[in-house]
């Protein structure tokens, strides 16, 4: 990719710029303002797994928040590790669990610090990692992909999308195809990548679509 168009999708971010330490992240979840967490599974999940015909596999959530797309997937037959940097979003995680006939590695790690997560993994989910990590902290996302995926593992990333025409301000960062696409490409051959809306999002106790890109990546050997 050309510097010009890496540096456009590099700054093409909402305002303000998602949190970036631990703390941050954790004081979204202890004051409640955590717009994409719906407590609802993603519709965009759900889709994309019957549409790529993903089986049952071991599987890894990046970003899991409380939990609800990990708990899904485990009801759904993977074997399921999930992580997220907060403490408080993992300790709500583990919560869910006393009520579901399921088993979930709930693991709580910093993504930027070269953590053990366990894998290898067949499967990776992420709404919103990649779209998060990627203007500083592309590197240590692509080490952690690579260490943890086996070849020919699906890598599904959910990703706010560049092409809205009147973005929220407070919304998801904005990524551009062509970027995500490149700076994947070392990694992953892309399947498919599609328009969809991220769902159940609530900003100011008002519900939102945001236009974002469901993609489609399989690992290289």
């Amino acid at each position: 990719m050309r510097h010009s168009e890496r540096m456009r999708e590099t700054t093409m971010t909402a305002s303000p710029r998602p949190p970036k330490t631990l703390e941050d992240w954790d004081a979204r979840y202890a004051d409640g303002n955590t717009p994409w967490d719906s407590g609802r599974p993603s519709t965009n999940l759900i889709r994309l797994l019957a549409d790529h015909r993903v089986a049952p596999c071991r599987a890894l959530e990046i970003g899991c928040g409380t939990g609800t797309n990990a708990i899904y997937l485990a009801e759904w037959g993977f074997s399921v590790t999930a992580v997220d940097i907060s403490p408080r979003a993992i300790a709500a995680a583990q919560a869910k669990l006393a009520d579901r006939d399921v088993k979930v590695d709930f693991r709580q790690a910093d993504l930027t610090a070269d953590p053990d997560v366990g894998g290898p993994f067949d499967f990776v989910f992420d709404r919103g990692v990649y779209h998060t990590l990627r203007e500083h902290h592309l590197r240590e996302l692509l080490a952690v992909l690579g260490r943890v995926t086996n070849p020919g593992a699906t890598y599904i990333a959910l990703a706010g999308n560049a092409n809205e025409s009147q973005p929220r301000e407070g919304g998801p960062p904005r990524v551009r195809a062509e970027g995500m696409c490149a700076v994947l490409s070392p990694l992953f051959d892309l399947v498919s990548l599609s328009e969809c809306r991220f769902d159940g999002v609530v900003i100011d106790g008002q519900a939102l679509e945001p236009l974002a890109w469901a993609g489609v990546f399989r690992r290289r050997a």
